[in-house]
């Protein structure tokens, strides 16, 4: 398969010899079977450096316009997607995230294994942000384990906002599986699932050493930014003010 030769003989040689990335709990992941491997986002290399330290395939879903450029440009796009172990979320849906929990189940029913960012969107500032649902909702209908996961340093390899940082050994460590049979059933609960969800990060939490920030990181940008812009604004209206 392309993906192996990509991991092996192309890309996987050459991270770890530039980075040399470490594993630590490897065999808290199945060897067989589907599982989830719910992992913190500090940077678009997460999905490069997390995969690399397993010998099994990992799977991400992407957005289906990844796969469907026109010409050579489109195919090597394509082609680059579907052998770094992504694939498109499904379109028959009524949304792109019922689209990609019903991409996902079918991933985890034929064994695979599926890496999820409950974050939805990369931290900004390194962060630990309140998850998502959609990861409790997989795990309660697929009834595969959840495996939590913590990148460390991706962030400074590979910053917010940049292409390359600093060359740094970053590393990756999986935790205990957790088992959420018991709310087997209960997947239309939000509680059930924010409670799932919560049990998660918190393990996640305590993984990457990161400081746990209960909002959502999309909104922790937006407030971020609206700060941002509130101080810029003030410093004008002082200069102004001043007679500057």
């Amino acid at each position: 398969m392309f993906y192996w030769f990509l991991k092996f003989l192309a890309l996987g040689p050459l991270l770890r010899v530039v980075f040399r990335p470490w594993a630590d709990g490897l065999e808290n992941v199945p060897k067989d079977g589907g599982v989830i491997l719910a992992c913190n986002h500090l940077s678009y290399s997460d999905w490069l450096f997390m995969p690399l330290v397993l010998s099994r395939r990992v799977t991400f879903v992407a957005k289906a316009e990844y796969f469907e450029g026109p010409g050579v440009k489109g195919w090597l796009q394509k082609t680059f997607f579907s052998g770094s172990g992504q694939v498109p979320i499904d379109r028959t849906s009524g949304s792109a995230a019922a689209g990609a929990i019903k991409t996902q189940l079918r991933l985890l029913d034929e064994g695979q294994v599926c890496g999820i960012f409950p974050e939805g969107t990369r931290s900004h500032d390194g962060k630990l942000y309140r998850g998502r649902t959609g990861v409790a909702r997989i795990a309660l209908e697929s009834g595969v384990p959840v495996v939590p996961v913590a990148v460390i340093g991706t962030d400074v390899v590979a910053p917010p906002g940049k292409v390359f940082g600093k060359r740094i050994r970053p590393g990756v460590r999986f935790g205990a599986p957790l088992d959420f049979s018991r709310y087997e059933g209960m997947e239309g609960d939000r509680y059930i699932l924010r409670a799932i969800t919560d049990e998660i990060m918190y393990e996640i939490m305590r993984l990457s050493d990161q400081e746990y920030v209960d909002l959502y990181a999309q909104d922790a940008k937006k407030l971020g930014q609206k700060a941002r812009e509130d101080a810029e604004s003030a410093e004008v209206q002082e200069e102004l003010g001043s007679g500057r």
